[in-house]
């Protein structure tokens, strides 16, 4: 019986000092990832075979539907555009003056050849919208104390119907993901760091995506220079006429 007790109490202290629920562990990284808007500068590092190119951008974002990306440099992609509404993706280009609209399977490519696709850049809904999540085990990464947890689909049509995550029981964020196809095929990995408390949240400042199909991938770095949560973006932001201005 004394066995048992303590085998007890090891898997409550194992499985996290702070009771929280599954859903409650969801709605905690929802509530640190998303906000009512957020404006943010950004760097993505697209790292090659035999170089490394950067490509720097300002984002607004309002809510899950609305986003609006203009890349600043390098003079290659200085200009171009993306306008996010609803499901609907469209990229203005300057080199050939054209408005594009992304869909289909067309949302699987990469974008400006990065590990990241425009299904990585237009999916922005919370976790708790999309998948059920169950927890799997509580180990040590790094001396820190990590929930490993397995999220499957809500609904059908999702980039990524299985994820793994590997969650920070302190900053209530995954320094880990490993996302998957229906067939149960690793897609992608990505790795969260450089945690760091902005308007009394945690955000991590740099994410690594590596695209498990690419033969001979080094991945891509993003990194946020600055973010600013729920500020004023007006509705003119998200204008399709923006994209040619």
């Amino acid at each position: 019986m004394r066995k048992q007790i303590i085998f007890l109490l090891l898997c409550s202290f194992s499985f996290g000092q702070t009771d929280m629920t599954v859903e409650q562990i969801l709605q905690a990284i929802d509530q640190n990832l998303y906000a009512k808007s957020r404006v943010l500068t950004s760097k993505m590092v697209v790292h090659g075979r035999r170089a490394s190119r950067t490509i720097e951008s300002k984002n607004w974002v309002v809510g899950s539907h609305k986003a609006f990306t203009e890349y600043l440099s390098p003079p290659r992609e200085a200009g171009t555009k993306m306008l996010k509404l609803g499901d609907k993706l469209w990229t203005y280009s300057p080199q050939t003056d054209r408005v594009i609209q992304i869909s289909g399977h067309m949302l699987r490519q990469s974008v400006m050849g990065s590990d990241m696709s425009y299904n990585d850049m237009m999916e922005d809904r919370p976790l708790t919208d999309l998948y059920e999540a169950t927890l799997e085990e509580s180990i040590l990464i790094d001396g820190r104390d990590h929930w490993v947890m397995l999220l499957k689909a809500k609904e059908k049509g999702l980039p990524y119907p299985k994820r793994r995550a590997w969650i920070d029981k302190e900053y209530l964020l995954p320094t880990k993901e490993e996302l998957y196809a229906k067939s149960g095929k690793l897609l992608k990995t990505a790795r969260l760091d450089g945690f760091k408390k902005v308007q009394g949240r945690w955000f991590p400042s740099r994410f690594t995506y590596k695209d498990e199909l690419k033969r001979n991938s080094k991945g891509t770095e993003w990194i946020i220079d600055e973010i600013i949560f729920d500020s004023d973006i007006p509705d003119s932001r998200f204008s399709k006429a923006l994209l040619r201005k």
